[in-house]
């Protein structure tokens, strides 16, 4: 069965919308929550209902034994491409933070072999051409 992890914006999407249900619930793959994503899902958490539904969202992916924390070797790994993409879109500026986010996700599922899924496309599509890994884009 393939694994998949979830962006950030999918989740937000989710919570707030009610979209994605498919890609979220898809019985055909084994989902793994990215810490990175927890740390931006809290960061944007402002009420203590979406930070209750959080916790349930978290605690069943620690129940499962699926939570992706990057290693160190993505850590090291992410430095190289945040250096290449610099080089090759020049400054980058404001987005840099949520940046480092998008590789940290992004080389943390290439080594477990899983597909990140996501509808930030610039980001990941440009962090795919510096090291390539499995990609869905969903339409935003």
């Amino acid at each position: 069965m393939r694994r998949v992890v979830i962006d950030t914006n999918l989740y937000i999407d989710w919570l707030n919308e009610g979209r994605h249900e498919e890609v979220l619930f898809q019985r055909d793959a084994v989902k793994y929550l990215s810490t990175v994503v927890v740390l931006e899902l809290y960061a944007g958490a402002f009420s203590p209902r979406d930070r209750r539904v959080l916790r349930g969202i978290v605690t069943a992916f620690e129940r499962a034994d699926r939570m992706l924390v990057p290693s160190g070797s993505v850590w090291e790994e992410a430095g190289h491409v945040l250096r290449a993409l610099q080089t090759s879109r020049g400054s980058v500026g404001a987005g840099y933070p949520s940046l480092v986010n998008d590789v940290l996700i992004a080389l943390s599922a290439r080594a477990i072999g899983a597909t990140v899924t996501t509808s930030n496309e610039r980001d990941f599509a440009a962090i795919c051409r510096a090291r390539p890994f499995k990609l869905i884009i969903v339409p935003g």
